[in-house]
């Protein structure tokens, strides 16, 4: 079974490549203070919602992660955005603290994972199939970077902490993604 989900994420990435990441620079990021660094690679991929709006332009999506950013920095006094990607219903994926930083987005699986958040709710409704191909492609495009294990688990929110993230509808759909395990 693990060989041929690595057979399927391999032919992911070869098919259609990493999906597009928009830069923190092109984002219009703040500095981080982070310096803790990830090993990597990682076992786990920790899916979130950032709950609130979501957005489905580069624009509108620019701007949400600008205020997510300013709320992880400014109210909860994090070093960064908490997320190591962020996903917009635009189909892009959205630098947070990239790769190789230590996240701030699930506590004791910080240092053993990778964070990626769909912007917005997803409690009554699914992200869309622009959104969820992107979150695909980016764990299959951390797998072929050697980011992330091969033989890596995939995990909502609610599996490593007390929350209701990442919301009914999102949380349904990752639980069919390979690797996923409560």
């Amino acid at each position: 079974m693990i060989r041929l989900i690595l057979l399927l994420a391999a032919a992911c990435v070869m098919a259609y490549g990493c999906p597009t990441i928009v830069s923190r620079a092109q984002w219009g990021a703040k500095s981080s203070k982070c310096t803790r660094r990830l090993s990597t690679p990682v076992p786990n991929v920790v899916i979130h919602h950032t709950a609130g709006a979501a957005c489905s332009s580069r624009s509108k999506c620019n701007t949400r992660v600008r205020n997510i950013q300013k709320f992880h920095m400014n109210s909860r006094g994090w070093c960064d955005i908490g997320y190591n990607f962020l996903i917009g219903e635009d189909g892009a994926v959205y630098e947070g603290r990239g790769w190789t930083t230590h996240g701030s987005h699930a506590l004791t699986y910080n240092p053993i994972s990778v964070g990626i958040s769909f912007i917005g709710s997803f409690g009554g409704r699914a992200p869309n199939a622009a959104a969820l191909n992107a979150a695909k492609r980016l764990i299959a495009c951390g797998v072929s970077k050697n980011f992330i294990r091969r033989a890596h688990t995939v995990k909502g929110h609610r599996n490593v902490m007390k929350t209701k993230c990442p919301g009914n509808s999102l949380y349904k759909i990752i639980q069919r993604w390979p690797g996923f395990k409560a």
